[in-house]
């Protein structure tokens, strides 16, 4: 069987937040991230796991409030998440924006 790479996350919701981005024709923000998850009935936490893992894959960025590209350091997001999982309040510390890296 050939070697396949497989992804680091998960491809639906990578499709589901380009298909947001465009539609807005901007930068995302966490609450157009928590609307889509209320939407399309999927955790939140699930949707920023993708969107994080994309930014330190380097596949996406992440704005901060400056609208200025800013690293996210994975040490940094992982303080975020409480009993291994995030919550919308808790997306206050990263009050900027993500967006596809294209």
């Amino acid at each position: 069987m050939p070697d396949v790479d497989v992804p680091k996350w998960d491809v639906a919701l990578e499709a589901l937040a380009a298909e947001e981005y465009q539609k807005l024709g901007r930068p995302l923000t966490s609450e157009d991230l928590s609307r889509l998850a209320r939407e399309y009935a999927i955790r939140f936490d699930d949707i920023m796991v993708t969107i994080f893992e994309l930014c330190f894959q380097d596949e996406w960025l992440y704005l901060g409030p400056d609208g200025e590209e800013t690293p996210l350091a994975r040490e940094a997001v992982e303080s975020l998440f409480v009993n291994g999982r995030i919550r919308e309040e808790d997306m206050a510390a990263l009050p900027g924006t993500w967006r596809p890296r294209f």
